[in-house]
């Protein structure tokens, strides 16, 4: 079932679900499921599984020579979202990233998804690689998202890459984009960000995935913008509760969001790091109370592996 389906049957009721990362090279499928079961009394109509891009590594030969050699670190998102659907009977959205793909490779991943019954995509463009200060597009790969959403929707419409199958073998994914609260870090201004996003949204896209927040007012503001710019699809709220008081400054950092003075004036207090945990937690139990007030149509969360804080705030939610 589409995400759009899924929020449209429940009447106005807020939703629950959740993202998973890919296990590590060498990992098996327990893990995942491991991190899912505690999760699975809420009823989450569906689960998100990231993708991650080639990382590199370099070999030194006998002459002292480099080679730089790309190699993926994880097993695929693809495998993991038939794995998903096939034990807990859930509907499963699979990323899709510009980097790290060609657009053949691309083909073949929505193939293969539209084999196995996948109906929901995220399209993502995807980071910058480590040790890279930019975004570097992958040899015949896409250079933005709004490409990588193209492709998608050619194959909605039975246009392939090298063929036109229209009317005949086309493909019907439900397609959603990452939204920005607190605007995308490469955009020069928020007018700039809802254009690109409203352009989006008028090439198909059906649901917006918010990038995480600690102050909802930024939501709010983000929702009534959107909507203000014409951009009247469904908006999830991305969530992740802090945990450690070392994520004040990662997690700003690394995903370019700001962290109210009040939230981090509680865990500088705290007088040991085990507090940490439930000040975040507390903080994202508020927040979650307001969201559904205000009618969030799902409340999305960013386990990054670990279900326990996640679980604890979804006991007092739902």
């Amino acid at each position: 079932m589409k995400i759009t389906e899924h929020i449209e049957n429940a009447k106005g009721k807020t939703l629950f679900s959740f993202e998973l990362i890919p296990p590590l090279k060498g990992h098996s499928i327990q893990g995942i499921y491991d991190a899912i079961d505690p999760l699975m009394e809420f009823n989450p109509p569906f689960i998100d599984v990231t993708s991650l891009r080639e990382d590199y590594i370099y070999k030194q030969h006998e002459t002292g020579l480099l080679e730089k050699l790309a190699y993926r670190k994880r097993p695929g998102t693809i495998a993991i979202c038939a794995a998903i659907m096939n034990k807990y009977k859930v509907d499963t959205v699979p990323h899709l990233l510009c980097g790290g793909f060609t657009k053949d490779e691309t083909e073949n991943g929505l193939i293969d998804l539209q084999f196995l019954g996948i109906e929901n995509v995220l399209v993502l463009r995807g980071d910058a690689r480590r040790g890279d200060s930019s975004f570097v597009p992958t040899p015949n790969g896409h250079c933005y998202a709004t490409d990588l959403l193209q492709q998608v929707i050619n194959m909605n419409n039975g246009v392939y890459l090298h063929e036109n199958h229209e009317g005949i073998l086309k493909s019907d994914f439900c397609v959603g984009v990452a939204g920005y609260p607190e605007k995308h870090f490469e955009a020069p201004n928020l007018k700039t960000d809802f254009k690109y996003l409203k352009q989006k949204v008028d090439m198909g896209a059906k649901f917006i995935v918010t990038q995480m927040f600690f102050d909802n007012q930024k939501y709010f503001e983000f929702v009534n913008n959107c909507r203000a710019n014409g951009i009247d699809v469904p908006i999830i709220p991305g969530l992740k509760p802090i945990t450690t008081s070392k994520q004040l400054v990662n997690l700003s950092k690394t995903f370019h969001i700001d962290i109210p003075e009040d939230l981090s004036d509680a865990i500088h207090d705290c007088k040991e790091e085990k507090n940490v945990k439930d000040v975040g937690i507390e903080w994202m139990i508020n927040q979650c109370k307001d969201l559904v007030k205000f009618g969030a149509p799902v409340l999305h969360f960013y386990t990054m592996g670990n279900p326990g804080p996640t679980k604890k705030i979804a006991e007092a939610i739902f």
